[in-house]
């Protein structure tokens, strides 16, 4: 009965927020007595509502209180301490499944609030005050509550294991040093932590730097995304502008125009019409002279005819109608077929700039951190079908495979003149031109007891015809990559540069034409690098090859 009074005393001096002895009790209007700062935390959390409220009767207040403290009752609260009044532990205060509980509670055992790596115990705070009190256990390592402390006992000596094996990497009693690991570099475990820290701070370090480096790339990248963004919305604008204006101009020219025809159509019209007022009066003249002639010659009266006859006035020269040549009515025809031309020329540069500008739009590329291909799957990713121009095509070189093909012959085939075509160079250019990312191979074939080479190349669509100046490689529009047999060379700009390594019959070639990589392999079943150049590309690529007699490339099918 006792028991149960002083429990219920306990709790008739408990704050109902933290459940604990009131501190500085506070008594609001309503009458419920709180620590004075458990119940300004519970009236801050209120602030933005308002009003304030009472956790027990739920009583609002508005404005906000003023406390004062309680005298009365924290003088008796202290007096009830003196006498060894404690707070009843909160049910939260017990052990549940998840929690460490204290090792030395009895019954329903309390949540420890420190663990002891000396004693390997665990302790509430009630059964902690010896280790902050009492000097021998005030040594004692405290860390916070761990289910794992048994971890730290040696399975083989029962002993706490307080040293570090380097050679082994393993925690050991000290038994263990001067049996199982005798001779072995051993160290205290303090000192195995100390060292495992420092290399952990090591790493965080570097993880902290490559976070830095990375939030910073990201930033470079957020502004690029800005500067693309605003880019487009620009050109957008301006391109927008610059169509409006184009339309006014065809507007404008058009109203010309119509006032143009217009202008003639009333010169014409006018003229006609007074041509034809004209000839109406001389046919009204010429029949009053019919009717003349005819009452003259119905006259009975023969002296009466001859008589009047010489008085006759002789017929003035009348524009007779066969006289008039109506003109075919080609003035407008011509103007509409003028128009027409025109039109014609508009929609060429329309055709030609809308290629341009495609190509110009897709060489806009934000070079996000990716690293090159290393397998030849990862090449295909970027492959690229390749196809070949009959409009450059040498007369010598036959295409076949859907123009992917391409073979010397000894006779002079009958392709007609174009400007673009190869006169001296068994050379030919492809229909595709290259911007961003692109991967292709060209296989090699050779006729039997032939020592025949083959080279290929990317280069600008505006390299020279010129029999000495058109060479792949000895210009500074293109780059080529030539072998005949073991002999393998890069060229640019007429520098050759020896590439070591036998070349098999296929070749790759990988293009990222806005970091300025071009790359040409060997391929079988690996791929060896050949050669790698780094530079800028200033125009859209082509791909190039040259053929010598005996030879055949064809540009392989990838997808």
């Amino acid at each position: 009965m006792e028991q149960q009074e002083n429990q219920l005393d306990r709790k008739r001096f408990c704050c109902s927020i933290c459940v604990d002895l009131l501190k500085d009790p506070v008594t609001t209007v309503c009458g419920h007595s709180y620590c004075k700062s458990c119940i300004n935390t519970h009236w801050d959390k209120e602030e933005e509502r308002g009003s304030y409220s009472c956790p027990q009767c739920r009583q609002t207040f508005t404005p906000r209180p003023v406390l004062g403290i309680n005298i009365m009752l924290a003088d008796l609260l202290e007096e009830l301490k003196k006498t060894g009044l404690q707070a009843a532990p909160a049910d939260d205060c017990y052990a549940g499944p998840e929690d460490v509980a204290c090792d030395v509670c009895t019954g329903r055992k309390r949540k420890a609030l420190k663990s002891c790596l000396n004693c390997l115990a665990s302790y509430w705070v009630k059964h902690l005050q010896c280790h902050l009190q009492s000097p021998p256990f005030k040594k004692h390592k405290l860390v916070e509550p761990s289910e794992k402390l048994q971890e730290n006992i040696c399975s083989l000596h029962d002993e706490v294991m307080k040293m570090f094996c380097r050679t082994d990497q393993q925690f050991i009693c000290y038994l263990c040093s001067v049996e199982e690991h005798k001779g072995h570099d051993i160290v205290s475990a303090a000192a195995g932590r100390t060292e495992r820290q420092r290399e952990l701070r090591l790493r965080r370090q570097t993880i902290q730097q490559i976070v830095q480096d990375t939030e910073k790339d990201v930033k470079l990248l957020q502004q690029e995304e800005e500067a693309v963004n605003g880019s487009a919305d620009k050109a957008v604008e301006d391109s927008e502008e610059i169509f409006t204006e184009m339309i006014r101009l065809l507007e404008k020219r058009s109203s010309d125009v119509e006032q143009q025809i217009r202008s003639q159509q009333e010169t014409e019209v006018s003229r006609v019409r007074e041509l034809q007022e004209r000839l109406e009066q001389e046919i009204t003249e010429l029949k009053r002279q019919d009717h003349e002639l005819k009452q003259l010659s119905d006259t009975e009266d023969h002296n009466q005819l001859l008589h009047n006859y010489p008085s006759l006035s002789p017929l003035s020269g009348s524009t007779h109608s066969s006289s008039i040549r109506i003109r075919p009515l080609r003035n407008f025809e011509d103007m509409t077929a003028a128009v027409s031309e025109v039109r014609g020329r508009v929609q060429d540069i329309l055709s030609e700039t809308e290629t341009e500008i495609l190509q110009i739009v897709s060489r806009v590329d934000v070079l996000l951190l990716q690293p090159e291909p290393e397998t030849r799957a990862d090449f295909l990713k970027y492959s690229q079908e390749i196809t070949l121009d009959p409009n450059t095509v040498n007369t010598h070189l036959l295409l076949s495979e859907g123009n992917r093909k391409v073979t010397w012959v000894r006779e002079n085939l009958p392709y007609s003149d174009h400007p673009d075509r190869f006169i001296g160079r068994f050379q030919v250019l492809s229909r595709e031109s290259l911007t961003g990312r692109c991967y292709w191979e060209v296989e090699k074939e050779v006729e039997m007891g032939m020592w025949a080479g083959l080279r290929v190349a990317v280069t600008y669509k505006n390299i020279s015809r010129a029999l000495h100046e058109s060479r792949f490689g000895y210009n500074d529009t293109s780059w080529s990559l030539s072998y005949y047999g073991h002999v393998c060379n890069f060229s640019y700009n007429g520098i050759k540069t020896s590439v070591p390594g036998p070349v098999f019959s296929r070749v790759g070639v990988y293009l990222d034409h806005s970091a300025g990589v071009l790359s040409f392999y060997s391929v079988s079943h690996t791929m060896r690098l050949l050669h790698r150049v780094q530079t800028t590309f200033t125009q859209p690529l082509y791909v190039g090859v040259t053929v010598h007699p005996g030879s055949t490339a064809e540009f392989c099918k990838l997808k």
